[in-house]
Parts: structure tokens; sequence; C-alpha cells
């Protein structure tokens, strides 16, 4: 018996090869999990429309070029594509934070209480400072899985999604983040009311 995935390959040949039809073949093939899955993560349907043409747009690209060299993956090959698209579209729309060490980051903004006395607004501001250095010290993965938890509430099965690895890792970067984020306190002398 052949697989489905051998189909793929057929089908993607044919496409390299000029039959425009066959890559229709495949869409329609796979459209409704590609567009589930986008949609699951951005709960948004013109966004999902969106990132579902783009998705598509880099696979034909990728195809024109002969850069594919997934024989036999094009469904997981494919939703990696879409799953970087909607990481993007997250970091486009500062829905999750991109942090290059700039002072545009604000984790704290929602924390603002304007019943504060200036010296206890002194005190939240230095702390605020301080977790604010700290969390961009941490390596880029821990920093993104400490984000999307305690920032987004995300759960630890959307971040994995998101990001592309097991739940396993996505809870060990959270714990090695706050482990890292302890010793980096101690290290700074950061005293934290």
């Amino acid at each position: 018996m052949r697989t489905q995935a051998v189909s793929d390959a057929i089908l993607i040949s044919r496409f390299i090869n000029g039959d425009e039809k066959s890559l229709g073949l495949l869409i329609d093939k796979y459209k409704n999990r590609i567009y589930s899955f986008i949609y699951s993560k951005v709960l948004d349907k013109n966004a999902t429309e969106d990132i579902f043409q783009d998705t598509f747009i880099k696979v034909i690209n990728t195809l024109k070029k002969g850069n594919y060299r997934e024989e036999g993956k094009f469904l997981p090959w494919t939703m990696r594509i879409a799953h970087n698209l909607v990481i993007d579209f997250f970091r486009k729309n500062n829905k999750i934070k991109v942090f290059d060490n700039t002072d545009e980051f604000d984790i704290f903004s929602i924390l603002k209480d304007e019943s504060l006395n200036v010296e206890n607004q002194f005190v939240k501001e230095q702390v605020y400072e301080d977790v604010k250095r700290i969390i961009e010290e941490l390596p880029k993965d821990q920093k993104e899985v400490l984000i999307m938890r305690m920032y987004r509430e995300m759960s630890f099965k959307e971040i994995a999604e998101i990001t592309g690895v097991s739940i396993n890792t996505a809870l060990g970067r959270m714990r090695y983040a706050l482990i890292n984020m302890r010793k980096l306190i101690e290290a700074h002398n950061i005293v934290l009311h």
C-alpha cells in the first residue's frame, strides 16, 4: 500500500514540474487542519486567513525555488511554517514581547497604583527596573516562556504549541528561568520588597 506521504510527494513533484492543480489538491487536502491550527492560536478570523495565505505563499515560493527537502513530510513542514508565522504575528502585534535590551519593555505597566505614596512609588519603580533587568538577562527561550506564562497567562500546552516544543521542555524552560532569576537576584544583591 502506498502511504499518503507518497501521494504528497507525487503532487509536489507535479507542481514543481508546472502542474498548478497539484498544489491545489495538496492545499485542499490539509487546509482544514492548517486553518484550525492557526485559528486555535490567534483566535481571530481575519488574522487566521492572513496567516493561512502567508503560509501557502511561503510554501509556493519554497517549492518554486527548489528548496523543499522534506520529502514525505509535507504536512509537518507546512505546520512549522504556519507556527512560525503565528509567532511572527504575535511579535508584530506585541502580544508576545520580543526583548532586545531596549527601554520599551514594560511588564509592570499594569501595576500602576495612583494611591501609592511617593516613597512606595519609588520602591515599586526600583523593583520594576530590577526585575526588568533580570528578565532581560535570561536566555531567549527561557525569557519567552516566562513572559507567555506570567504575563499572557498562557497554559504550558499553549506555550508548547506556539514555541514548537514539548510540554516538558516548556516546563523545563520555565523552571530554569525561575532558577536563573533567583541566581541573578542574588548576584545583583537585589532586595525585592
